[in-house]
């Protein structure tokens, strides 16, 4: 039995199921959203290449990813990731994360981080949640420095960028001792008028 089941996760009108072909005409219309697959700092695949990018996470054995809903219209939004996934220790990675464009500092991404920790430490009993971003990637960095996570360095030359680039990697994490008060924070913020 694997660690990390297929699951579906769903608050706040925001849907995570497992990610699926069924997917693909929504991802490639999220990815059309800022193309943001013109940014060498990120893993958004270019339309044209979003049943690639389906199939590839199916293949990967460390990696568990998930096709973001919007609830009440059924629009897809994008996509985020359990990936590196290490039984033996109770922890996962969070990434492989991207939204349309016009959602980025919204909600949406608050809560599918808040749906995935919540699962990651209270139901799989996860010991540490990580996360990987480039080292010019200063809007992943701030958006996972506010869901509480701490930096824990940064491995250089470790990762090609799709322009052949060699990139360094801030590593960040979060232990199960620090989640109840990144949890609480994190609803917080949410519950927040905006």
């Amino acid at each position: 039995m694997s660690f990390v089941q297929p699951v579906t996760l769903s608050d706040r009108g925001i849907r995570m199921e497992p990610i699926a072909l069924s997917h693909e005409e929504g991802l490639r219309e999220a990815a059309k959203d800022g193309e943001l697959w013109k940014l060498r700092i990120t893993s958004v695949p270019e339309p044209e290449n979003v049943r690639t990018y389906i199939e590839t996470a199916h293949k990967m054995a460390d990696r568990f990813a998930f096709a973001v809903i919007d609830e009440a219209s059924g629009k897809v939004l994008g996509s985020s990731s359990y990936h590196d996934i290490v039984p033996a220790l109770r922890r996962v990675e969070i990434g492989y994360t991207w939204y349309a464009q016009s959602l980025q500092r919204t909600h949406v991404n608050s809560t599918c981080k808040l749906l995935m920790m919540t699962h990651a430490f209270e139901t799989l009993q996860c010991r540490t949640v990580g996360w990987r971003t480039d080292n010019f990637n200063f809007k992943s960095q701030a958006a996972i420095e506010r869901l509480g996570a701490r930096k824990d360095g940064i491995i250089r030359g470790h990762a090609l960028r799709r322009d052949g680039t060699i990139r360094d990697t801030v590593m960040y994490s979060m232990t199960a001792g620090e989640w109840p008060e990144a949890k609480a924070q994190l609803i917080y913020q949410l519950n927040k008028p905006r």
